[in-house]
């Protein structure tokens, strides 16, 4: 019998009291912090056995998916699919046999041999500590070249071979990507689960380097099938039809996405790219289907509005620096009056850290400020709630609002000041900044949606790509200067 076929076979008798896999999800049952008994995640992960303690039991726990006998089945069809004996393409089939079973399973199972894989391919623990002595002794010799080999072997787990059999089938790099998907949440309450995550990552790190990645054009003519994606994946600017996404890829229009052989129909990153003759300031005509068409001819500013990673699985994979980098080559190549390269972003952590920190910005601002800012709040002095109250309706504000100012000045200095770890504190912030960019303008009222009022009170921000001054953008970055504009330095209390 096949390996899907015997590991499938009579599934539900398998599963605790109260569970059938008809009633299973896609995810854990219960992925709050205390579980549904209150109990700590770390009572929980005492209580928890390994999976060596669970291979030598005879007797399965109520909390515990699969018995100990069909966990040892289970572990031994995994260690036939790295079998030295077979060849990789037979290893492939195993792998396959047991992907299909894995798809049919409930989360408990498929836990279950996400354990086995974390737990019992690790490497040779005598042969690393034999190898590390060997490298320590050999330091400063003439053997030490030989001593690192050895050393680098001995720390390649019989799980990196593992997971690169099951990368052999047509499907198995979906299959790998997703399993992270769906290990990545789970690895908040269980640390069992860590060096298979790790593994997965390190080896994704290569799989989708990006001298192995295409870049391709997405546009109105290319298979529905692809522009569906774009639709289903857009995580900036929600596309709400047909219409819409026709005005994204229209012929004045450009996104580009990133794609990988093995997932040839799947951008795993893209972007969409604007035309026009100065840095855009507001979302809205960008996004607007009546718009008149841009002449591409006459066109200097390419305007990035839109980014969005494709595949959760893929977390911690950065190739995002790399695919601006060639879509501003291929844009200079194709449009040589274009001179100005620079995004019109949201600002997703704005409003939160505001609620958090907005005491310690009143304390910070010149007095002179504060008493204008409770006259028009209607409270002297202004307490922080008095102001966070007033800000939710901050789009009616007028130009000569104080409150306007102190919240610009505000968003400037969480851009450009607020750090943690020595980098900037809001994630897109960061992936610009680091890829070279600088803070060049904060736009008011910029995206009027109830996404970008619930983010950042609606503002957004240019980040400027200056081609001669990446490398020095990215230096004063390394050293904990966040590269600004004058324009944002001025906003600066």
């Amino acid at each position: 019998m096949s390996t899907s076929g015997w590991i499938g076979r009579k599934v539900s008798g398998w599963l605790p009291s109260g569970k059938s896999k008809s009633g299973a999800t896609s995810e854990p049952q219960d992925s709050s912090v205390e579980g549904r008994n209150n109990k700590p995640i770390a009572a929980k992960e005492a209580q928890a056995r390994s999976s060596k303690e669970r291979l030598n039991a005879t007797l399965r726990h109520k909390e515990e998916a699969l018995s100990p006998r069909v966990l040892r089945r289970t572990l031994s069809e995994l260690k036939a699919i790295v079998d030295p004996s077979v060849s990789e393409v037979e290893g492939g089939k195993r792998a396959r046999g047991v992907a299909n079973w894995y798809s049919k399973a409930p989360p408990e199972q498929r836990q279950d041999c996400w354990l086995l894989m974390s737990e019992q391919f690790a490497p040779d623990a005598n042969k690393v500590k034999a190898a590390r002595e060997q490298y320590e002794a050999a330091t400063g010799t003439p053997d030490e070249g030989v001593a690192e080999i050895r050393m680098r072997k001995a720390l390649v787990s019989p799980r990196t071979r593992l997971l690169q059999r099951f990368a052999v089938f047509p499907e198995g790099m979906r299959f790998l990507v997703d399993l992270r998907q769906e290990l990545l949440p789970a690895i908040k309450s269980n640390k069992r689960l860590l060096a298979l995550e790790a593994e997965l990552e390190n080896l994704f790190t290569t799989w989708f380097d990006v001298a192995f990645l295409e870049l391709r054009r997405i546009s109105w003519d290319s298979p529905a099938s692809l522009v569906e994606k774009l639709i289903k994946y857009e995580a900036v600017h929600d596309i709400k039809s047909w219409g819409d996404v026709k005005n994204r890829l229209d012929s004045d229009r450009r996104c580009y996405g990133f794609f990988h052989p093995r997932l040839p129909d799947e951008p795993l990153i893209f972007v969409e790219v604007a035309f026009m003759n100065e840095i855009g300031a507001s979302i809205s005509p960008l996004l607007d289907e009546a718009a008149e068409a841009v002449d591409l001819n006459r066109a200097t500013t390419a305007i990035f509005y839109s980014i969005s990673n494709t595949q959760q699985g893929l977390k911690g994979v950065s190739f995002g620096d790399s695919l601006i980098k060639r879509v501003v080559e291929t844009l200079r190549a194709d449009f040589p009056k274009l001179k100005t390269f620079a995004t019109l972003s949201p600002i997703p952590g704005f409003r939160t850290w505001l609620s958090k920190n907005a005491a310690r910005m009143l304390e910070d601002t010149p007095d002179k400020m504060r008493s204008q800012l409770g006259r028009e709040v209607g409270f002297e002095p202004a307490a922080a709630g008095h102001v966070m109250s007033a800000l939710d309706q901050a789009t009616a504000l007028s130009d000569r609002s104080v409150l306007r100012q102190w919240l610009m000045a505000c968003a400037a200095h969480y851009l450009g000041k607020e750090l943690s770890d020595e980098r900037p504190v809001d994630p897109v912030a960061r992936f610009h900044l680091g890829n070279g960019a600088r803070v060049e303008q904060i736009n008011w009222a910029a995206d009027p949606s109830a996404k970008g009022f619930k983010q950042s009170f609606g503002l957004m921000v240019n980040y400027l790509y200056d081609l001669r001054k990446i490398d020095r953008h990215r230096q004063g970055l390394s050293q904990g200067k966040v590269p600004v504009s004058d324009g944002i330095e001025q906003l600066y209390f």
